[in-house]
């Protein structure tokens, strides 16, 4: 790693990344079923993201890694001075027939605190930005609609506006796997740190056209 500047990458992914998710049994680089969408999210420690979208019905399969900067293939100690431009993000693939992106991005919102810029409690630093990277058109919509819904609760209850960086997986770049110990890592370490949990808000998601914001009395309940 250099001293000062971007850190250097490689041309290669790092080693020992595994190809299979412990906790649901499934490939985490895919091929998955067809139906299947592909969704990027930050949200600070990519621990305690990643575990809660794999605890979500219709969740394919998460991985935790690196996304948004300039650094190919960086590693977890050169992501973290800040230098690589990466946020810890969680990849899930999830079967569209069963679940959808608002449903996702309800989880996403209520979980972590949108309004402070690269910061999520006691991690500090531009690698746990609040971000959401999609791959299709609706989770573009679903992205900013939710956001707008979102921002409209928070700043009522007297918070600051959303700062979450919103834009397509293309072009931020591609998503790198992170090191083998940091997939599902709250699994394999049942008390390890987490920060991540319900911020006491929520963000008014139902069944509405694309071209209104969500009304709160269509609000689905989480799962359904």
């Amino acid at each position: 790693m250099q001293i000062f500047g971007t850190p250097s990458g490689r041309a290669t992914p790092l080693p020992g990344i595994p190809t299979t998710h412990v906790v649901l049994g499934t490939s985490m680089r895919g091929p998955w079923p067809a139906g299947t969408e592909v969704l990027y999210v930050a949200m600070g420690c990519f621990w305690g993201a990643e575990r809660i979208f794999w605890t979500m019905p219709g969740v394919v399969t998460t991985a935790a890694g690196y996304m948004g900067g300039t650094t190919p293939n960086p590693t977890y100690e050169q992501t973290c001075t800040g230098r690589t431009g990466h946020a810890e993000a969680v990849l899930v693939a999830y079967d569209r027939g069963r679940t959808s992106p608002e449903a996702l991005l309800r989880a996403f919102w209520e979980n972590h605190d949108p309004t402070t810029r690269d910061r999520q409690g006691n991690d500090v630093g531009s690698q746990y930005r609040s971000a959401v990277y999609w791959t299709t058109p609706e989770q573009e919509q679903a992205a900013r609609l939710t956001r707008d819904a979102f921002e409209q609760v928070l700043t009522a209850a007297g918070h600051g506006r959303i700062v979450t960086e919103l834009r397509s997986a293309q072009e931020a770049d591609p998503f790198y796997y992170a090191e083998e110990h940091h997939q599902q890592y709250l699994h394999k370490n049942p008390g390890g740190y987490c920060n991540h949990g319900p911020t006491g808000y929520t963000c008014p998601v139902g069944l509405v056209r694309q071209d209104q914001l969500p009304a709160q009395q269509d609000v689905l309940a989480p799962g359904e």
